[in-house]
């Protein structure tokens, strides 16, 4: 694969929204709340019980998707880089495995492997932002090392009762990366283009011939634009705790904002294209973008799109379902309004 730090300078972030504005997809609490009050989004609360570690955690809930009302010649392929259980360096008992054997590559994998009904997650606890993941028992799941170098303490975590979790196994370490992009070019949970053949066959199919990785985001991000529609009856029914999975996104051709995300992460880290999956907050409303890579200015944070000529900033998914309204340019302007909470 080619090394990210080859990438030429001209590659750009782009954006895609989560939830915007407050309407759609509101919970029966929020559906109640008085009108000009600011919307608090519901979060997952809950409490380890261990002697290991009793602190009360949160769980960040599945973002609700929301609509905005007026948004009406053959090249050799990049080597994809895809997460293994090593089994090098790995914390185990009767009931858990965490393997972190790659936390140089950015990432770390664990599976539940004990028989449960019970609701498992990860915590990942970074030198500064800790991660909460839900875990599916029985296979090893891939979580990134998002919070770059630094001190890390990664638990498998069992509910009890109620909101409450008791901690299966855990693991500390000290990460140094191989690189700043490691995190960001691996299959992950959030971006799971391992398990979208026809996802990744279609990424290659757009950049076929293309050498350039800024026109490799244009393809790809004109692709998603004009075949992708915006699924406003899945945003307002979406359950706390959904995925993408990239190729059922690629099959329906729509999806709420998180797939329009991940699907184009997925397509541009299998063409060895550094890329975030940022979540955050728009004004008040969360929201999710894409950063790419530049060699020139690093990571490039901010909603962009390619009018043709030159990048400005709008948000594809608008330029999706809204086409691109006077009122939504305004509101996303020069990415002000944005704040990023969790990189994936």
């Amino acid at each position: 694969m080619r090394n990210p730090k080859r990438i030429p300078a001209l590659l750009l972030a782009l954006s895609l929204v989560f939830c915007l504005l407050a309407g759609c997809g509101k919970t029966e609490q929020e559906a109640a709340q008085p009108e000009g009050e600011t919307t608090k989004y519901s979060t997952d609360e809950m409490t380890v019980e261990s002697n290991i570690y009793t602190d009360a955690v949160t769980v960040a809930a599945a973002p609700l998707d929301v609509y905005l009302e007026d948004a009406p010649v053959p090249m050799v392929a990049p080597e994809i880089l895809m997460p293994e259980a090593s089994g090098v360096a790995v914390e185990k008992n009767d009931k858990a495995e965490i393997d972190y054997s790659n936390i140089t590559d950015g990432y770390v994998m664990a599976r539940f492997t004990a028989a449960t009904e019970k609701r498992l997650k990860v915590q990942v606890a970074g030198p500064t932002t800790t991660y909460n993941y839900d875990l599916p028992a029985g296979n090893w799941v891939t979580y990134p090392l998002s919070d770059g170098n630094g001190s890390y303490k990664v638990m498998v975590l069992e509910n009890t009762t109620g909101s409450k979790y008791a901690v299966v196994a855990s693991v500390s370490f000290q990460v140094t990366l191989k690189d700043e992009f490691a995190p960001f070019l691996r299959p992950n949970q959030y971006v799971d283009y391992a398990a979208a053949p026809n996802t990744v066959a279609k990424a290659a199919e757009l950049t076929q011939g293309v050498t350039d990785p800024l026109a490799k985001v244009e393809k790809v991000y004109s692709f998603v634009v004009k075949s992708l529609t915006y699924d406003k009856e899945k945003a307002q029914t979406v359950k706390s705790g959904y995925l993408p999975v990239l190729d059922t996104v690629l099959a329906e051709k729509k999806g709420i904002c998180f797939d329009y995300a991940a699907l184009m992460a997925g397509m541009l880290r299998s063409q060895g294209i550094p890329c975030k999956l940022v979540v955050g907050y728009a004004g008040t409303a969360y929201h999710a973008w894409i950063s790419v890579w530049t060699e020139a200015s690093g990571w490039v944070e901010g909603a962009i799109y390619f009018d043709g000529t030159t990048w400005q900033r709008m948000d594809p998914t608008f330029a999706s379902s809204g086409k691109g309204s006077e009122s939504i340019m305004k509101y996303i302007g020069d990415g002000s309004n944005y704040t990023v909470k969790y990189l994936y």
